[in-house]
């Protein structure tokens, strides 16, 4: 499993928990809709960093391990098709948070629902086609290269990510994120860095 399925598999899980707190929100809760909000937030800064690193920094580095434009370019059509659903959810979770009646959250469920069905769809393709790009040749130094890229974050960043990503990971993609990320310094990112998630965001999935 290469890191960028672990993400994925973070994305999925946000958007299930979002469907999931949606469909049983009680309306007129306020602090419910402040606690969704915070969670929205990260992820939709973790999903819009994902998606432009992936054509800004990985796109590149795929093409010089033998992907063809074509398909760079339908990766990049799909990439649109989600931004264009993410952009009417946060507007729909930005007014739930707004004023948290039944109208509201019943559109931003709607919203959240078209969301996960656009990111689903370019998430399976992507895994699909890519997936075996990026095991077969991550010793290439264009790969590597592309993972030093994605590294040059602060550490304030990363451990939001971080924090972000193991929640509620499987045991499969912790090893996988093991594999990658030495285990001392994963545990500082987390344990110092990611207090913020552990606060403002985590809390919102412990019901």
């Amino acid at each position: 499993m290469s890191m960028n399925r672990v993400i994925h598999a973070a994305l999925r899980r946000d958007l299930d928990r979002f469907e999931g707190a949606l469909t049983t929100f009680p309306p007129g809760d306020q602090r419910r809709a402040d606690q969704l909000g915070a969670a929205w937030e990260n992820f939709d800064r973790q999903l819009t960093d994902h998606h432009e690193g992936e054509h800004e920094i990985a796109w590149p580095a795929l093409a010089q391990v033998g992907v063809t434009a074509e398909m760079l370019a339908r990766m990049d059509e799909e990439h649109g098709v989600m931004a264009q659903a993410l952009e009417r959810t946060r507007g729909a979770m930005t007014a739930l948070q707004s004023s948290p009646g039944a109208g509201n959250a019943e559109a931003a469920l709607a919203a959240v629902r078209v969301l996960k069905a656009a990111t689903a769809e370019h998430l399976d393709h992507e895994e699909q086609e890519l997936e075996p790009v990026y095991l077969q040749n991550e010793d290439a130094p264009a790969i590597k290269e592309m993972s030093r890229k994605f590294a040059k974050v602060s550490p304030a960043k990363g451990g939001q990510f971080f924090a972000w990503l193991t929640d509620g990971a499987s045991a499969e993609e912790k090893a996988a994120l093991g594999a990658t990320v030495p285990t001392p310094v994963l545990k500082i990112m987390v344990g110092i860095f990611g207090r913020n998630y552990r606060k403002q965001v985590a809390a919102a999935w412990k019901r």
